[in-house]
């Protein structure tokens, strides 16, 4: 069957279900199955760091208060608490997403596969004892599914003040719940119908300078719809085929810039989940490459923030659109800050996710080196270059003078982290999680694990 609609005559949604539905392990790559476990790694490790935050704390309370007690079958990653699927599902995406810690896709499209993916996979699957395998196939659905969702955005839906992955989040969970469910073409494309109308995120945190903590909900909100959808369509409840493309559908109702074009090309055959990529600094994607050219220059000519006369950073629009508040006044703003986390890293590790702190937001050299910092367009103009490329030019205070251009950085698909790489932030995230070790292990392993129940994920109480 062609997946293209406009030769089968179907719907986007009603391909990508069909796709979805019947996607067995046996038709994906070794590759891509490594990819997948490796987010799962990622994710749960940004998980457990995010457990011990204010927000995460938060959360993971709330799920308690709506029925965690007893014989509730799914947990909160590295607490006690034990919720219904769609509260642990809610509560695991706050935690992924709680310090920017967690996985994307390169180039952009406005998803973050493991902050809505993985917490809908463990809540589906502890209630249904699923094994790994099973997990990362049903990942792996979401992602091809999400991805194009988001390419297909063009991802224009921040330009109008949606926070994209609010909005791509719930058909990619909702894929991954209806897959381990067992679900058919038609009742996917029922939950795609459904997952439409649960998404959401608004960007006003980005310029209010309050309230950022809401950043963090909009993946644990992604993941609880999307097994909401999942669990409403399975038992008949509909949702609009043409939830996609149609008329006032996501392209129209969301996206400034949509193309309907991209949502099934390559499906089957071009593996979305090989763009995924990973971070090594707990801040917006946006400052990764300034940070890591920073960082190098520093390692190469031994300078630190101290030593600065004048910083200039050229980047792209969004950077100057949406990350250029350079006075953040709490710690979310700050990770969303280009200025910022450039001042950090000019006095600090950015690998080490506790210097990420409101003592270095309120730290007097800091916030200077931030303020000081020049944001301007690229002065030149070259074709393909990345959203997230950046050009610093740094002048000492002794007359030294350095330049760096970066349109990629460590952790994408063209510039990869080993899994040795990959379990060293695992363990960093994790701190002093007294089963890390052990979970690290079984999620390195989790193809050959029998019953997700089995991983250590829960602290003891």
């Amino acid at each position: 069957m062609s997946l293209e609609p406009a030769a089968s005559g179907q719907t986007a949604a009603r391909v990508l279900a069909g796709y979805a539905a019947g996607l067995g392990a046996d038709a994906l790559p070794s590759a891509v199955v490594a990819r997948a476990r490796q987010c799962v790694v990622d994710t749960v490790g940004a998980s457990l760091f995010g457990a011990g935050l204010p927000w995460g704390r938060i959360a993971a309370g709330f799920a308690r208060q709506q029925g965690g007690a007893g014989g509730a079958p799914c947990r909160v990653i590295g607490t006690d608490v034990r919720a219904s699927s769609a509260h642990a599902a809610l509560a695991n995406g706050v935690l992924a997403h709680a310090f920017e810690l967690d996985s994307l896709r390169k180039p952009g499209a406005g998803v973050h596969p493991g902050a809505t993916l993985w917490p809908a996979a463990l809540a589906i699957g502890e209630e249904l004892g699923a094994d790994g395998r099973s997990l990362l196939v049903a990942f792996v659905a979401g992602c091809e599914v999400m991805f194009r969702i988001g390419v297909a955005s063009r991802h224009s839906s921040e330009t109008l003040g949606f926070h994209a992955p609010g909005l791509t989040g719930p058909y990619g969970a909702a894929v991954v719940a209806c897959h381990l469910l067992g679900l058919d073409a038609d009742r996917t494309c029922n939950a795609l119908g459904i997952a439409g109308s649960l998404g959401g995120g608004l960007l006003a945190f980005a310029k209010a300078g309050n309230g950022a903590m809401v950043k963090r909900l909009h993946m644990g909100r992604a993941a609880e719809a999307g097994v909401l959808a999942a669990r409403l369509a399975a038992e008949g409840y509909e949702g609009p085929d043409t939830v996609l493309e149609g008329r006032f559908g996501f392209l129209e109702a969301y996206c400034r810039d949509g193309d309907a074009s991209r949502l099934v090309r390559g499906l089957g055959s071009e593996h979305e989940t090989l763009t995924i990529c990973f971070k090594r600094y707990g801040c917006h994607v946006t400052a990764h490459t300034p940070v890591q050219s920073l960082l190098e220059l520093r390692a190469e000519a031994g300078f630190d923030g101290d030593a600065v006369a004048a910083l200039a950073i050229e980047a792209g629009p969004k950077v100057l659109s949406h990350h250029a508040n350079a006075a953040p006044v709490d710690l979310a703003g700050a990770q969303y800050s280009v200025p910022f986390c450039a001042a950090l890293a000019l006095y600090d590790d950015p690998t080490d996710p506790s210097v990420f702190s409101m003592a270095r937001v309120e730290d007097p050299r800091v916030r200077a080196a931030a303020l000081r910092i020049v944001l301007e367009p690229f002065a030149d103009e070259m074709p393909g270059r990345s959203a997230w490329a950046s050009r610093v030019r740094v002048v000492l205070k002794d007359g030294r003078r350095f330049e760096r251009y970066a349109d990629d950085f460590r952790g994408t698909p063209a510039s990869p982290l080993s899994d040795d790489e990959m379990a060293g932030k695992f363990l960093r995230m994790a701190g002093g999680f007294p089963s890390a070790g052990r979970l690290l292990e079984q999620l390195m392993a989790l193809e050959s694990l029998d019953d997700c129940r089995r991983l250590e994920l829960a602290a003891r109480g």
